[in-house]
């Protein structure tokens, strides 16, 4: 645990967004340049705060790794606890109901860090590209309202507080696509959005509440009210810390002392906890993630958001269902995790081959792009699937990579979509010639996809598939049934939708940005603003940087994921 700053940066990280917002809700809507320079204002304040929170964390993360190392080889039976604890930094903490279990607990780790850069720099880059939208003022309220509540999932240490932002950018979510979407699909696709998530999220909720009142009733056990006690005094948890808590590090503690894993649930010998309750909140979050089969909301509400709804909602909103089910499924229950990962990683592929193959079947340009987001995090939920080190930090890599990529793809498809007034791929063609800034984001953004070697994108996949292949002694059990060493044939199936990738990638680009431009039918088409090259450059650049000199982020993410694979009961 360290803080290197004497203010709480965390809490600023999200009120600055909430207070802009109300702020701006008060001021008329004819007073554009001051919403504008309010709501652009708060986004730099918010990404130069991330930028400072990231590289502080980047500086101790070798003295972190190094505790990690030496609390794997010591002797203790709470090594996870231990370093998820001890990796927390810009820790906040105080009651906030008591009665509850509730408190206002703030912190990052390694894997939460790079989400809080990558939302940083989807803020900024949603401001910008809403510039001159309609009703500027409500838009940019709800914008940052939605900003707030994804900063606080990311940073938040309590399971109430992490639902709490979770349902915060939930709502803004339907009021943007609603009002400011496209007028053919805006309704359904608002409306399907929301009760796809809402009903995941009831059903994890559900699940975390269970787990909350099965760990106070192991924390009043002599047994766990000593390890209890025993972890107050090595600083783990607080000294007074209650036995009803929804507080993370809790939690864990009690996972580790194996809390979830008792039999007997519901009077089945062979049924604990974990088992039953992990596909329910895994799933539950994974649908913001897009896990297949509940991913079909995902590219009606990719095409039917303004272009600042997509870039957020495809760059850091589905990174939120996926950081959820990692910290509440897998890190809480690893038990659990064990016994389902194993049959979801079934899902993850067909996530990754169907989405790609979809995909390349579109006219839509924004479709294209939708379905290609589900492809790609299924990825990341196949990196989780592995449960060992080196699958994990490259579901934490894809995470960031295809945050930046696919909001930049989305950047792109608005800054056509907006001089050319339709999406219909057969229809354009030669638009690098009037735009060539988007014309090599695009391309830079396709390379990066279709996973290649000097790009964000190979350096995520690559260490994705190859935790695959390091989990062939992952073995799935279904009653009498038995299979192993499939994890290596399910990579080889999974490189079919790379494939399919780089085809319709290569034919996207080909079609709308080379070949003939038609001056008659398209004569507004010009370049583009000054802004909008800002936001080219702000989401482009961490692709190439992150390509060529990965250990600016490859070992801060894996510092987050070890506590994980402690717990699943791997080394590193």
């Amino acid at each position: 645990m360290f803080s290197e700053f004497s203010f709480p940066v965390l809490s600023a990280i999200i009120w600055v967004p909430i207070i802009a917002g109300v702020v701006i809700l008060f001021i008329k809507n004819e007073q554009r340049d001051l919403i504008r320079g309010i709501s652009i204002t708060a986004a730099v304040a918010l990404l130069a705060l991330s930028g400072l929170v990231y590289f502080t964390y980047n500086n101790q993360v070798a003295p972190i790794m190094e505790g990690q190392e030496a609390l794997m080889s010591a002797d203790g039976a709470l090594k996870g606890t231990e370093m998820f604890a001890n990796g927390l930094a810009f820790e906040e903490k105080f009651t906030w109901v008591e009665s509850l279990g509730i408190s206002y607990h703030l912190g990052v780790d390694g894997l939460s860090v790079p989400m809080v850069l990558l939302t940083g720099m989807v803020a900024v880059a949603g401001v910008l590209i809403s510039w001159r939208i309609d009703r500027i003022r409500e838009f940019m309220a709800f914008f940052m309202l939605l900003v707030a509540g994804v900063y606080g999932v990311f940073v938040a240490v309590d399971m109430f507080l992490l639902f709490f932002f979770y349902e915060l950018a939930i709502f803004p979510m339907y009021l943007l696509i609603a009002g400011w979407g496209w007028v053919k699909l805006r309704e359904y696709a608002a409306m399907k959005l929301t009760l796809y998530i809402l009903i995941g999220s009831v059903v994890a909720l559900v699940g975390v509440i269970a787990m909350v009142i099965t760990a106070s009733a192991f924390f009043q056990t002599p047994e766990g009210a000593e390890l209890l006690a025993q972890a107050g005094q090595a600083g783990i948890v607080a000294e007074d810390a209650p036995t009803f808590s929804f507080d993370m590090v809790q939690l864990t503690l009690a996972a580790e002392a194996g809390a979830f894993d008792a039999g007997g649930y519901f009077g089945i010998d062979m049924l604990t906890f974990a088992k039953f309750w992990f596909p329910l909140i895994f799933i539950g979050f994974g649908v913001l993630a897009g896990v297949f089969p509940f991913h079909n909301w995902s590219p009606d509400g990719h095409v039917a958001a303004p272009t600042a709804v997509s870039m957020i909602h495809a760059g850091v909103l589905m990174k939120v269902g996926a950081y959820a089910a990692l910290r509440a499924g897998v890190q809480l229950m690893p038990e659990g995790a064990e016994v389902h990962l194993p049959w979801i990683v079934f899902l993850t592929v067909v996530n990754v081959v169907l989405g790609a193959f979809i995909a390349f079947r579109q006219r839509d340009f924004k479709y294209v792009i939708g379905f290609s987001s589900v492809s790609h995090m299924g990825l990341v939920s196949m990196g989780f699937a592995t449960m060992n080190i080196t699958g994990l930090t490259g579901a934490g890599l894809q995470m960031f990579s295809h945050g930046a990529m696919t909001a930049l793809f989305f950047g792109c498809v608005g800054m056509v979509y907006d001089r050319a007034h339709t999406r219909d791929i057969p229809s354009l063609g030669g638009f690098i010639r009037k735009m060539p800034w988007v014309g090599f984001a695009f391309v830079l953004g396709g390379l990066t996809s279709m996973g290649m070697p000097g790009l964000s994108g190979f350096i995520a996949e690559y260490p994705i598939f190859m935790g695959m292949f390091g989990a062939a002694d992952v073995t799935l059990n279904i009653g009498g049934f038995e299979l192993s060493n499939y994890f290596p044939v399910l990579a080889v199936i999974s490189v079919i939708g790379i494939v399919v990738t780089a085809a319709y990638v290569l034919r996207v680009t080909g079609q709308v940005f080379f070949g003939e431009f038609n001056a008659k039918k398209y004569p507004e088409v010009g370049d583009i603003f000054v802004t909008d090259r800002i936001i080219l450059l702000l989401l482009g650049i961490p692709l190439i940087v992150i390509g060529i000199y990965p250990a600016i982020m490859s070992p801060m993410i894996e510092a987050g994921m070890r506590p994980v694979v402690a717990l699943l009961g791997g080394g590193f």
